[in-house]
C-alpha cells in the first residue's frame, strides 16, 4: 500500500516539474543539452564551453576550469545560417524586446550651454606718464569705478612742458610758418597730448600742470597713483576696459564643435534681464580643450550699447544651425563596446543580426548612423542587450559597415592595486575601480601581453596597470610599480 502511495504522488508531480520546465525554458531556440537530452543526443557538438567565460573553447566535455560546474555543448544546429541568431517568436514579449525603425530625417544642430561674461580683451586702454613729473592731484576715483570718456583722473605737474610752451607762444608773433611748425612738432615730441597743445593755442599762455582723462568709457581696472608721487616717463597710470562689447564664453562639448562658425549668430538670456533675448555672434573657437571635462571653450560677443552688461554675469546661450537630413537610429538601441558599436538588426521571424555601425552626431534621443545601415531596417531598441550576450556565446561578431575606418588604437583603462599572486604570463591583482570602465574594485587574475612586464615584481607590491579590452578579457599591456612616496600621496585603496 505504502508503495502504490508514492507511485501515485510520483505521478502527480510529474506534470508539475514539467510546467516548471516549461516556464523556464523562455529562452532562445538553442537550449543547452540538459534541457532536452533526447533530442539533442544526435546532434553534432561543435565544441564544449563555460558559459562564464565562452571564449575559451573545449575538445570535450567535462568539469570548467573557471567554475564550479560543467562544460555545455555547443551544437552545430545552433548557429543558423551562421550571422544571424533566432528567438522564438512566442517569448520576445517575455524578453521585453522593443524594436524601432532607422529614418531618415532632419537633425537639429541646436547647442545650449551656459557661460559668463567677460571683458572684451580688445578694448582696453593703458594711460602713462607722458613725460616725467609729481602728482598734484588724484580725482575720486577707485577701481571697479564706471568712467566716461574724458573723465579727469589725476593732475601732474610736468616742469619740462613750460619751456616748450613759451618758445612756442613766443614764435607765433613772427610770420615765420616753418618756424612755428618745428616748435609745435617739438611740443609734441615732448609728450604734450593734442588737447593739451589746442588748449594752448586757444589761451595763449604756459601751463605746467597736465590733466589725465580717461581715453575711453568703461571701467577702472587700475589706478596706480596717489599724491605727491614722483612719475618718472611711460609709468603707468591707470588701466581702463571699455564696455562697448562683452565676450561671453561658453563651454561646448568637444563632439558638437565641428558644427560651429566663426560669426555665426547666437541667442544668449540672462537671468538678470528676465525676458530680453540678447543676440551676438560667435567671435572665436579658442584652440584647447578641456581634458577633464572634454569641453572646448567657444567665445562670443555680444553688443552693450546700453552698458547694462557687467563681466561675471552668467548667460544661458543657444547656438542654432540649418537643420541637415541624417539617418537616425535610437540612441538606446546603441551597443557600446568600448572598441565598437553594434546595433541588433531585426530581420523578421524571430531572427537577429548584429551589426557594427559608424555614429556620428547626437540629436536628442537619437542619434546618426554614418555607416552600416538602411533606412527602414528595423532594430532592437529595448533588449538587445540580452541578443548581444547570447550573440558572444555563439560567436557572432557582427557585420562590420560598408566604409570601415581606420583600426584604431585600443584605449588603456587604468587602475592601482595589490599583487597577490604573479605566474608565467598571469598577474593576479587586488585592484581599484577602473572608472572608464565602470568597474568595481575586487580581485581577479588578468593575462599580461608580455611576459617581460612581471620582471623585477613581488607579490604584495603596488602597482598601476593599464588594460585594454581584447577577446580573452582585460589585457594588462603596462605596469608601473608605485613608490612609497607615491602611495601615500595619492592615497587610493584597491
Amino acid at each position: 500500500m505504502t508503495c502504490l502511495i508514492k507511485r501515485l504522488a510520483l505521478l502527480i508531480s510529474l506534470p508539475m516539474i514539467a510546467s516548471t520546465m516549461g516556464v523556464a525554458s523562455l529562452l532562445l531556440v538553442a537550449v543547452p543539452a540538459q534541457a532536452q537530452p533526447a533530442e539533442q543526443q544526435d546532434k553534432e557538438v561543435l565544441y564544449w564551453y563555460d558559459p562564464m567565460y565562452p571564449q575559451q573553447r573545449f575538445d570535450e566535455p567535462g568539469p570548467s576550469p573557471f567554475m564550479d560546474m560543467d562544460l555545455v555543448p555547443r551544437y552545430a544546429e545552433e548557429g543558423g545560417d551562421g550571422a544571424t541568431l533566432k528567438i522564438d517568436p512566442s517569448v520576445i514579449q517575455n524578453l521585453g524586446m522593443r524594436v524601432a525603425a532607422v529614418t531618415r530625417e532632419p537633425i537639429s544642430q541646436t547647442v545650449s550651454a551656459v557661460g559668463v561674461l567677460t571683458f572684451d580683451m580688445r578694448d582696453v586702454a593703458i594711460v602713462q606718464a607722458r613725460s616725467g613729473g609729481f602728482v598734484e592731484r588724484v580725482y575720486d576715483r577707485a577701481p571697479e569705478d564706471v568712467v566716461e570718456k574724458g573723465a579727469p583722473l589725476a593732475d601732474l605737474l610736468v616742469p619740462e612742458w613750460v619751456a616748450a610752451q613759451e618758445e612756442y607762444l613766443a614764435l607765433r608773433g613772427l610770420n615765420e610758418p616753418q618756424l612755428l611748425e618745428a616748435a609745435r612738432q617739438r611740443l609734441r615730441l615732448a609728450g604734450m597730448p593734442a588737447e593739451f597743445i589746442q588748449q594752448l593755442e586757444r589761451s595763449a599762455k604756459a601751463k605746467s600742470t597736465w590733466t589725465v582723462t580717461s581715453p575711453i568709457s568703461g571701467v577702472l581696472q587700475t589706478l596706480d597713483v596717489r599724491e605727491g608721487m614722483t612719475l618718472p616717463a611711460g609709468a603707468p597710470l591707470a588701466r581702463i576696459n571699455g564696455l562697448e562689447n562683452v565676450w561671453l564664453e561658453v563651454a561646448v562639448p568637444e563632439a558638437q564643435v565641428g558644427g560651429l562658425a566663426i560669426g555665426q549668430p547666437v541667442e544668449a538670456r540672462l537671468s538678470a534681464f528676465p525676458g530680453d533675448t540678447l543676440e551676438g555672434t560667435i567671435e572665436a573657437v579658442l584652440s584647447e580643450a578641456n581634458l577633464d571635462s572634454r569641453t572646448v571653450r567657444v567665445r562670443i560677443e555680444l553688443p552693450n550699447p546700453e552698458q547694462r552688461l557687467r563681466p561675471g554675469m552668467t548667460a544661458e546661450v543657444t547656438l542654432n544651425r540649418d537643420d541637415e537630413i541624417a539617418l537616425l537610429v535610437p540612441t538606446e538601441a546603441l551597443i557600446r563596446t568600448g572598441r565598437r558599436t553594434l546595433v541588433m538588426v531585426a530581420e523578421g521571424e524571430g531572427s537577429y543580426r548584429p551589426v557594427e555601425v559608424r555614429t556620428g552626431r547626437e540629436a536628442g534621443n537619437n542619434t546618426e548612423v554614418l555607416s552600416g545601415l538602411e533606412e527602414g531596417q528595423q532594430v532592437v531598441a529595448s533588449g538587445q542587450f540580452l541578443l548581444d550576450s547570447e550573440a558572444s556565446l555563439r560567436g557572432l561578431t557582427g557585420q562590420a559597415p560598408d566604409q570601415p575606418t581606420p583600426a584604431a588604437e585600443p584605449a588603456l583603462h587604468e587602475a592601482e592595486g595589490t599583487i597577490v599572486e604573479i605566474e608565467e604570463d598571469t598577474l593576479s591583482l587586488s585592484h581599484g575601480p577602473f572608472k572608464t570602465l565602470g568597474m568595481p574594485g575586487m580581485t581577479m587574475p588578468f593575462p599580461v601581453a608580455d611576459p617581460a612586464l612581471l620582471e623585477g615584481l613581488e607579490t604584495g607590491d603596488r602597482i598601476r596597470v593599464g588594460v585594454r579590452e581584447s577577446d580573452e578579457g582585460l589585457l594588462i599591456e603596462r605596469i608601473e610599480k608605485l613608490e612609497p612616496a607615491d602611495q601615500r600621496s595619492r592615497g587610493d585603496q584597491p
